[in-house]
């Protein structure tokens, strides 16, 4: 039997996981698309709520926004490589995750914080086709570098 190069979290995957999320400002949002059944992908902005949540402001007449309406099973990908080195060797998260549209109620408590990270949406953010996401993981696979990889639940990137 071949042994598993996926690791169990350990204190060490938790604190870089949850660093990326602090820090990371866009995601790669993959959703189930209308092309054939195929996958699709979009480059989204990304930040953490006031309670550690996962958020994106998203417009209603984006493409994945329908996509999401009808199926909110989706996955991100967070992590972005750098400017130089090898584009393999950056850490990244994947994360399964259900979409949840928010309330525009809820919209004036996420506004601020979410222009912290953001601050060219202000042209945009109070338009009304765009409305806050919300992104429950269903868990997390940790991509840190070559031999560094591991399975995460939820609770491990709270």
């Amino acid at each position: 039997m071949t042994k598993s190069p996926i690791h169990p979290a350990d204190d060490d995957a938790r604190a870089t996981a949850r660093n990326l999320l602090a820090n990371a400002r866009t995601a790669v949002l993959a959703i189930n698309g209308q092309t054939g059944g195929a996958p699709i992908q979009s480059r989204i902005g990304f930040a953490l709520g006031p309670k550690g949540e996962f958020l994106s402001l998203i417009s209603s007449l984006a493409q994945h926004h329908k996509a999401l309406r009808e199926n909110p099973v989706c996955s991100l990908l967070i992590g972005d490589p750098p400017e130089k080195g090898d584009p393999l060797a950056f850490a990244r998260i994947s994360m399964p995750a259900t979409a949840e549209f928010l309330p525009r109620a809820s919209h004036a408590a996420l506004r601020a914080r979410y222009l912290k990270s953001h601050p060219k949406a202000k042209l945009y953010i109070d338009f009304g086709d765009f409305g806050f996401v919300q992104f429950q993981p269903t868990g997390a696979f940790l991509n840190a570098g070559f031999g560094k990889a591991y399975s995460l639940t939820p609770q491990d990137l709270a």
